[in-house]
């Protein structure tokens, strides 16, 4: 019965199921050979338990550094997005409000924590590439842009993906950065995806990107009230924008 009661802690204490049991069979009422073997068996799991102690240690340590590591790179990302804002004072605090929208939105939507944390990242960095821009598309003009201004503009989601592509912890977001400006027809760009081939939050951006674009004061447009920029978005749901996205930024605007 002893005999069998050890090999069963030891079949335990294989499987990584730790307990004070194996101290029952180390008492002096015990045979000999069962209590060496016992007390080796407890000794061995003292060390082991140390040793996995030290590992989460470790790995606790680990996390943290890696945390602080993405957290300064985000801010270091993010400090370069104000600083293109500072070279346009018509869309500063745009990418902070676009990715405030697009958490709203993601949530409206059910996202996970994690998904609506891309968004947000997707949403602070969607318009980096536009930090190469030439002085000229920064300066006061009329809505209407020559061709050559047209294809640098149309650049720009591109050439935020080559500036962030080395930030593996981006994740999705990279690919929100990178399409934010398809549509669901196809007309979008720089790649011309369609609706099934766009990721969701690059979707949700578009939709967060266009309303803020449309309320928020231009040189050549004033900003239009929130209830025209959702008819406007509402009218080409489906063809500009992702209709359970233009959904779903209607119940977060009228909730608001």
């Amino acid at each position: 019965m002893v005999i069998k009661r050890l090999l069963e802690i030891i079949e335990e204490v294989a499987a990584g199921k730790y307990s004070n049991d194996i101290m029952e069979l180390t008492r002096d009422d015990q045979p000999e050979s069962v209590r060496v073997i016992a007390e080796a068996m407890g000794l061995m799991m003292v060390k082991v338990e140390a040793r996995e102690y030290r590992l989460e240690l470790m790995v606790k340590g680990l996390e943290e550094l890696n945390e602080e590591i993405r957290q300064g790179t985000v801010n270091t990302v993010s400090a370069m997005a104000h600083a293109l804002a500072a070279r346009d004072v018509y869309t500063e605090g745009h990418a902070a409000r676009v990715a405030g929208l697009g958490v709203q939105i993601a949530r409206q939507m059910g996202l996970s924590d994690q998904e609506v944390e891309y968004v947000r990242l997707g949403g602070i960095l969607h318009d980096i590439g536009k930090i190469r821009f030439s002085d000229r598309l920064f300066d006061p003009h009329d809505a209407k842009n020559p061709p050559e201004v047209v294809k640098e503009i149309l650049s720009h989601p591109t050439t935020g993906v080559e500036i962030l592509h080395d930030l593996d912890f981006l994740g999705p977001a990279l690919d929100y950065v990178h399409c934010h400006h398809e549509r669901p027809d196809g007309k979008g760009y720089p790649r011309h995806l369609k609706d099934e081939d766009t990721p969701l939050g690059a979707k949700i951006l578009a939709v967060a990107d266009a309303f803020d674009a449309m309320t928020t004061d231009r040189p050549y447009q004033k900003g239009k009230n929130p209830e025209v920029a959702l008819s406007i978005l509402k009218k080409h749901a489906g063809t500009k924008w992702d209709k359970k996205c233009v959904a779903a930024v209607e119940a977060v605007i009228n909730a608001s």
